[in-house]
């Protein structure tokens, strides 16, 4: 499966004297430029008692940076027509934007005063902090969402496992130098990551970026992986006409050579409307009204997650259908629903293809877990060298261990 053109421009990488790893991948055939970047001031790498620091400052840079005030830097951005946003991961806070590859040379300047020169301004505190507690407490109303980070929270252990939203009381002890320390100590150019995809000239923003970052410096340690908690059953009680359910066991990391095989499996569990997970618990049962599962990857270990919001009467039987095909993957995989899955994955690869922001993020998403970035025909050559009897190896060496379940809902679950 070929997805680039043969005369694409390969991805090009430079390391700066300072840290800052730049990776461009030219995109033929589109105006837009996508840009991420990673800086190493994740909620894994917050202090223990200020946690929604990261996001603190997540929302902080864009109220002004450098020569600009928050709503001069605001009005500039939007002239050049940059979509831009933030958010916090586990090991790194992530700037995105995308804008027309015309207007980069002029974007780039104000986009990394907001890393390498925010204001942090004591005006722009309070706004901040009461719009991070507002996102906390609107998890009520959200149960779907908190049942995810409260089993991530669970499962992966402190500091792995904490939510990017951090926590009120730490939200509420918080000042503004807090914000500042963290973004010194954090927000620094060793580790940092920025990746850049479609109409774009590599040597132009090279040297440019080597300009904008001749006074950034600074290193931060990447956070270690903790041992996990024992694996157990939790309930949060909650006054409600539904049950929801999460659930998340141990697999294989990002690096294993049999990633993508992993990848092919959950397409089968959860690849849409014909996967194993909404065709048994939601089609032919009726149990619920939403199931679904989920990888996510650390470089030495994965995990599966998945999700089912139900009745609290029908909640201990969804618990055990959901449970039960998980396992019952061990079983092995069919030629329909393998052909299925390997097609969902490379229909997303090209929908991913003729996206700029989305191949950023991949970009960057690739050269911190794998040192190196991966073009388009990488991924879909490991999608195509993995066969149904490959498949059917792995999942029948890979059965589910112990599982962290949580229940959000009126009623605890049997959970046996």
């Amino acid at each position: 499966m070929n997805l680039s053109a043969a005369t694409a421009p390969p991805i090009l990488t430079h390391r700066y004297a300072n840290g800052l790893t730049l990776v461009v991948e030219p995109m033929a055939g589109v105006a837009s430029v996508g840009m991420t970047l990673l800086t190493p001031a994740g909620a894994a790498t917050e202090p223990q008692a200020r946690q929604g620091v990261a996001g603190m400052l997540s929302e902080m840079i864009f109220r002004g940076a450098g020569k600009l005030d928050s709503r001069a830097h605001s009005d500039a951005l939007d002239r050049l027509g940059v979509h831009r946003s933030s958010d916090v991961y586990t090991q790194h806070m992530r700037l995105g934007a995308t804008m027309m590859g015309e207007r980069v040379a002029e974007a780039l300047p104000l986009l990394i005063d907001c890393v390498t020169r925010p204001h942090l301004a004591d005006d722009a505190f309070d706004p901040s902090r009461q719009l991070a507690i507002a996102s906390i407490e609107a998890l009520e109303d959200d149960p779907q969402h908190k049942v995810m980070i409260e089993l991530k929270r669970h499962h992966l252990g402190e500091p792995i496992g904490r939510s990017t939203m951090g926590r009120i009381d730490h939200l509420e002890a918080m000042g503004v130098d807090d914000v500042r320390t963290f973004a010194e100590q954090r927000c620094v150019s060793g580790g940092s990551i920025l990746a850049m995809a479609g109409c774009v000239d590599f040597e132009m923003v090279r040297d440019q970026i080597g300009e904008l970052i001749e006074d950034w410096s600074g290193a931060a340690d990447e956070i270690a992986s903790n041992d996990p908690p024992a694996r157990s059953y939790h309930h949060m009680q909650a006054e409600s006409a539904q049950q929801h359910i999460g659930v998340a066991y141990d697999t294989i990391g990002e690096l294993d050579p049999q990633n993508m095989t992993q990848r092919v499996a959950l397409a089968v569990l959860s690849g849409g409307m014909s996967g194993r997970l909404f065709t048994e618990v939601r089609e032919n049962r009726g149990l619920c009204y939403s199931v679904y599962a989920t990888y996510g990857a650390e470089r030495g270990r994965g995990f599966v997650y998945g999700y089912a919001g139900t009745t609290p009467q029908r909640a201990d039987e969804t618990l055990q259908v959901m449970t039960g095909e998980l396992r019952r993957m061990a079983d092995g995989v069919d030629a329909d629903e393998f052909d299925r899955a390997i097609v969902g994955l490379k229909s997303r690869l090209v929908m991913q293809g003729e996206s700029t922001g989305a191949r950023a993020a991949s970009l960057a998403g690739d050269q911190f877990m794998r040192g190196k970035p991966r073009t388009l025909d990488d991924i879909a050559a490991a999608i195509d060298d993995v066969t149904l009897d490959k498949l059917n190896d792995f999942v029948a060496a890979h059965k589910p261990g112990d599982m962290t379940t949580l229940n959000i809902g009126p009623e605890p679950l049997r959970n046996d």
